[in-house]
């Protein structure tokens, strides 16, 4: 049975974690989400996640995205390679609806993939 939860071993915690990312990443982006991802040691993907105030300005909004994408990640786990991913959310993401965001999600999830293994 593959476990669908979304434990402390699948998140990036600590700045150096992040900022390991940021050196030389692959890179998974569309208008409104960026991607950054490098190989991790561990067997599985872990995520972090950055939404800037300056272009989500409510808190209930910066929470229902990262919402999304979390529960779009805890589902794709296992489709992903072992890397470390930085979530970048820009403008314009407050405008998508929730199913339009898990479209957008889960494309770059692929996109992500692909530029791993090719």
């Amino acid at each position: 049975m593959t476990s669908y939860t979304f434990t402390r071993e699948l998140r990036l915690l600590t700045p150096a974690q992040f900022k390991s990312v940021f050196a030389k990443p692959i890179k998974a982006s569309s208008a409104e989400i960026t991607l950054l991802a490098i190989p991790n040691s561990e067997q599985h993907p872990r995520i972090g996640l950055t939404v800037a105030k300056r272009f989500v300005k409510k808190a209930h909004q910066r929470n229902r995205i990262k919402r999304i994408i979390r529960d779009n990640f805890r589902l794709h786990q296992h489709e992903l390679p072992p890397v470390d991913i930085v979530v970048l959310v820009r403008n314009g993401v407050v405008e998508m609806e929730n199913a339009e965001l898990h479209k957008l999600v889960e494309k770059l999830w692929r996109k992500l993939s692909r530029r791993y293994n090719g």
